[in-house]
């Protein structure tokens, strides 16, 4: 067993979002599941802390954090067309942040081995000085900027797993060598960004790769795309420290997309995760939650990435009934071509 912490706090619960998909029922069906499991207890709660606005401004203008904070205290309502804002939505985006940062310095100060920040609102579609997807501020490129600013950090894997690219943070990095960014998610749909042939520029050429996969790709796609690219690649790059954009919106019974992902498929990526860390930084991984929208899901599948981060040893239910699964037999063209993409740039 691993000393893992959560990091959490009620105050995400108060970005009330109404009836909207990203809700607050969300954290309360996680932390239900990790109590069933009998995993809570195990794990090391951390409390937040708040991110400062010079520590927001590390990549967002300063000028759109106070207008996402003048908006919330309006009274919020929806500031675009996909993200909803209340009168607490800004104190608990800056705490999410600040939630991803306290991960960070329990994990290299180590206090913990591993993290997972269970945050909210999410944060990797948010763009310097602009909300998008339900984000306000970008969780994970804070955390990682705090890392290299205040830790000295010199090399970082960031890996995002949610179905939807996190094109705020390939944004973020796109043309910083410190930064490997990897993103495996469904082609086709929002934000429709993402492209295999999107890997960089300048300086940071190369160090973005995208693996847009798909529909009906399933587990076995991931597992091809983690092993045959994510981990050749992060051996090379030697990452410091592991981040993780924990989406969980790619299983088969998620409502807003179709990888026809399993539980078993999330602990089999998070395995391959805990693997390279293990191997190039001493197992050190701070985690975030992103998507993730069926209720009966999302405990269940972050549960099997906790256990498998602290080597628990419990396996978590695949809810929702099998029957509703359908994947298809690998479509490997779109894996093949992020391959040949990257064959460009590292030994694959």
């Amino acid at each position: 067993m691993r000393k893992m912490g959560l990091v959490y706090d009620p105050i995400y619960l108060e970005h009330d979002t109404g009836s909207h998909p990203e809700n607050f029922r969300r954290l309360e069906y996680i932390l239900e599941a990790l109590d069933d499991y009998g995993i809570r207890d195990k794990m090391v709660e951390i409390g937040p802390q708040t991110a400062s606005v010079d520590q927001a401004a590390m990549f967002h203008g300063p000028a759109y954090i106070e207008k996402v904070a003048a908006f919330a205290r309006q009274g919020g309502g929806y500031l675009d067309p996909d993200t909803v804002v209340s009168s607490n939505s800004c104190e608990a985006a800056l705490m999410a942040a600040g939630g991803v940062i306290t991960a960070v310095d329990s994990v290299i100060g180590g206090a913990v081995d591993s993290a997972f920040a269970l945050v909210r609102p999410p944060g990797h579609h948010a763009k310097a000085d602009r909300s998008m997807g339900f984000c306000l501020f970008n969780n994970v490129v804070i955390g990682a900027m705090h890392a290299m600013n205040t830790h000295g950090i010199e090399r970082i894997l960031i890996v995002d797993w949610d179905v939807h690219h996190g094109n705020g943070t390939a944004e973020a990095f796109y043309s910083d060598p410190a930064v490997l960014y990897f993103s495996t998610h469904q082609q086709g749909i929002f934000p429709n960004t993402g492209f295999a042939s999107e890997t960089g520029s300048g300086a940071g050429e190369g160090y973005t790769i995208n693996v847009p996969l798909n529909r009906w790709t399933g587990d076995s796609g991931q597992y091809i795309a983690f092993t045959q690219i994510l981990e050749p690649v992060a051996r090379q790059f030697k990452p410091q420290l592991v981040m993780v954009s924990a989406g969980f919106d790619a299983h088969y019974a998620d409502p807003l997309a179709g990888l026809e992902m399993t539980c078993r498929g999330y602990a089999q990526m998070a395995e391959i995760v805990k693997r390279i860390a293990e191997a190039e930084c001493g197992g050190r991984i701070v985690a975030a939650l992103e998507g993730g929208y069926n209720l009966d899901v999302v405990g269940h599948a972050v549960s099997a990435v906790v256990n498998v981060f602290g080597e628990y040893g419990v396996e978590a239910a695949e809810p929702g009934g099998a029957e509703r699964r359908f994947e298809k037999p690998v479509m490997r063209i779109p894996i093949d071509e992020a391959i040949k993409i990257q064959k460009k740039y590292w030994k694959l």
